[in-house]
């Protein structure tokens, strides 16, 4: 590696990333040693549990809470204590918490037996530990994400026995008694220990565990590295560097901050050197960095979280990601050409090695994504899979120089488990407002409300779904926000996009006879006119007079399973592409702060920067939408990925009023009308050729100017 990749940021940017990050104990102190063997125990027994194991999933839940909640407590302090004094009172403090929690695990598991014995009457020790356990998912909750979380649950707790009852209207709830929330909450499968903690302690950890591994044996200086030399060489090679190894990244890692601070120390400086703004290199590694969490095979945990939700197997959610996810990485590309031709960005000498020699020496890094990705085809679980990955981690850097030793595989267990710590908090935490969603059926209300606010225009939807992922963004992770969205939201998406496809049939005179017997049973007069095509007006009128308790049923009838799954997978690919938006959103926009902070920009400017370029991340969701690019034939999905990609470059050079050089008004015009006409749904492939030819045109002409 050369002196540049190893290039640092000064004091001031130190303690500026330093603010953006959790105040943690020193790793060398003896709680730090403590951690780091503890982080190494509780790894070992997940890998146990997720491979092994027997335990039933609500005792591996509750050990997941007893034993983070020792390790988070541990490793952010509740207060920051500048005394000796003060400091040892404060780890006192934390001790006994994380004691608490583990009592409260146990608890569970030896006594959940005698509350059913008791028919599930509660005594004083099962209020004193199921109030105990909600009141340190709080706190952890609040130490890492800050008082957002927390408030939001004690508000979807209360709301259950408390002020629901006072509530008139579609949201008011005839209330449940404190004994049974807790219950739920605490004693049952459903509430914090339920199914978000499970998804937590199987796919999220071991995948996380797989990260760490991977970056320990050496990985990620090769992933860095690989895309100095493959991209390195082009003008605005730098820019490349950073979307290219962001995504590389990103694709193991799972965060786009910790993203943005491993590879925007490198690529942000090079970006400068080579002649970029300061505020665009910041900008285009924040959203570089964000579309690792929409690259496979982890996908910042929402690939494992939407196999959950819609029951589609984790192997064809990331074979489906695939696509867009390189769509938005070429939309983030588009920008750093067109920039760089701005700019008049100058090659950088990267003292890069020749890519065959880089890719001789590390080639072996990439064996355990192969193996990974052939045990999910051959058809192991995930976390199996994933198990034996970190297994061919360790084998394959016995093919290197530095082979991975007895330290070396600890640290990676230890890292693992304290990468893991806070999003384990986080995600037990949000599972109490899951649960309050599915007890009180707010869920469904809130999907009617959206349906009604929308009035069946599935943009206007969408745009509501945007503005309530930007305003939970505000003060939860991308991970949570998605979580909590698909739980409110999702139903009514799915149902606008589905009806969308039933009007399409009836329009088309092609509904099935099953189907048209429930038309028969609501307005028999019309069922005449189902045989024969009509208007998409009258059909959707005909679609309006179901009620709402058979729409189900008609739309199982009427549309094909794997339309219908296809269709379910479009509704949570669209929530948790609009999820990461708050990633690179002003006002609050973490991944581009971080950028901010090595760059040395105004970090609201920069907000800014990083929120134009990721623009894709508000296209790409409308492809979801209105098109065949989820479920579609291969044919067809190749043929809507083809001309986005134009259709993309088309509306930087719209966005941006330059190409290969400048574009004056008209022509910026006309750049914006092909990239409509390459990208608007309406299935016309001479509408698609013509927008192609005419960027064409507009491109070439670009370049003969600034010749």
């Amino acid at each position: 590696m050369s002196d540049t990749s190893s290039t640092t940021t000064d004091k001031d940017t130190q303690a500026q990333l330093k603010s953006l990050e959790l105040t943690q104990r020193d790793e060398k102190s003896a709680a730090g040693r403590f951690v780091y063997w503890a982080s190494v125990i509780f790894a070992i027994a997940h890998i146990y549990f997720n491979t092994l194991g027997t335990l039933s999933e609500l005792w591996v839940a509750a050990i997941h809470f007893g034993g983070f909640a020792m390790i988070c407590a541990l490793m952010v302090p509740a207060v920051k204590a500048t005394s000796l004094q003060g400091q040892r009172l404060s780890l006192v403090l934390d001790l006994l918490l994380g004691a608490a929690a583990i009592i409260c695990a146990l608890y569970l598991i030896g006594f959940e037996d005698a509350l059913y014995d008791r028919g599930v009457k509660f005594v004083a020790t099962d209020w004193l530990f199921s109030v105990a356990a909600i009141f340190i998912a709080l706190e952890m909750a609040r130490r890492t994400t800050g008082w957002f979380i927390p408030c939001m649950i004690i508000t979807a707790l209360t709301y259950v026995f408390w002020w629901g009852p006072y509530i008139d209207g579609i949201f008011g709830f005839a209330g449940l008694s404190l004994e049974t929330l807790l219950y739920r909450s605490y004693f049952s499968s459903e509430g914090m220990f339920g199914p978000i903690a499970r998804i937590s302690w199987t796919y999220v950890f071991m995948f996380i565990l797989f990260g760490a591994f991977l970056v320990k044996s050496g990985a990620g200086d090769f992933i860095i590295e690989l895309s100095r030399c493959a991209a390195g060489r082009f003008v605005g090679g730098p820019g490349f560097v950073a979307v290219l190894g962001s995504g590389l990244m990103g694709s193991v890692s799972g965060s786009s901050v910790a993203n943005t601070v491993s590879t925007g120390v490198i690529t942000i400086p090079l970006m400068r050197k080579a002649g970029f703004p300061a505020r665009f290199s910041a900008g285009v590694e924040a959203a570089a960095s964000t579309g690792g969490q929409l690259m496979p095979p982890v996908m910042g945990a929402g690939a494992f979280i939407m196999a959950s939700y819609t029951q589609i197997p984790y192997v064809d959610i990331i074979a489906i990601a695939a696509l867009p996810a390189l769509l938005y990485f070429l939309s983030v590309g588009f920008y750093v050409r067109v920039e760089a031709k701005r700019s008049h960005a100058h090659a950088v000498e990267l003292d890069a090695r020749p890519l065959g020699q880089v890719f001789k020496e590390g080639w072996h890094y990439l064996l355990p994504l192969v193996v990974l990705v052939a045990l999910l085809i051959y058809g192991f679980t995930p976390t199996y899979a994933a198990g034996i990955s970190i297994l061919s981690v360790i084998a394959s850097s016995w093919l290197s120089k530095h082979p991975m030793g007895v330290r070396d595989v600890l640290d990676a267990l230890a890292q693992g488990s304290k990468n893991m710590a806070t999003t384990a908090m986080l995600l037990v935490a949000v599972g109490l407002v899951v649960n309050v969603v599915a007890m009180t059926g707010i869920g469904n209300t809130f999907s009617l409300m959206v349906a009604e606010w929308s009035g069946g225009s599935l943009l206007i939807m969408m745009a509501l779904v945007a503005i309530a992922s930007l305003v939970l963004g505000m003060g939860l992770p991308v991970t949570a926000s998605y979580i909590v969205l698909a739980t409110l939201s999702a139903p009514a998406l799915y149902g606008l996009i589905a009806e969308s496809q039933l009007v399409s049939l009836i329009a088309a005179g092609n509904l099935p006879e099953q189907a048209k017997m429930i038309f028969m049973l609501v307005d028999p007069e019309q069922f005449a006119l189902l045989s024969a095509p009509m208007s998409e007006a009258n059909a959707m009128a005909l679609v309006e007079k179901v009620p709402a308790d058979f729409k189900s049923q008609l739309l199982e009838q009427a549309l094909d399973p794997a339309l219908l799954a296809a269709t379910l997978l479009s509704a949570h690919m669209i929530i948790f592409w609009l999820s990461q938006d708050s990633n690179v959103t002003p006002p609050v926009c973490l991944t581009a702060f971080a950028a901010a902070a090595i760059a040395k920009t105004p970090p609201m400017a920069t907000g800014f920067t990083a929120w134009k370029i990721a623009k894709g991340l508000y296209i790409v969701p409308l492809l979801f939408a209105y098109t065949n690019f989820i479920g579609g034939s291969a044919t067809e999905v190749m043929t809507i990925f083809i001309f986005a990609v134009f259709g993309l470059y088309a509306f930087v050079g719209f966005m941006e009023g330059y190409l290969e050089g400048r574009l004056n008004i008209a022509l910026r015009l006309l750049s914006g009308a092909c990239a409509v006409a390459m990208l608007w749904p309406h299935g016309n492939l001479i509408i698609d050729f013509a927008g192609l030819a005419v960027f064409i045109g507009v491109f070439i002409y670009s370049r003969k100017v600034a010749d």
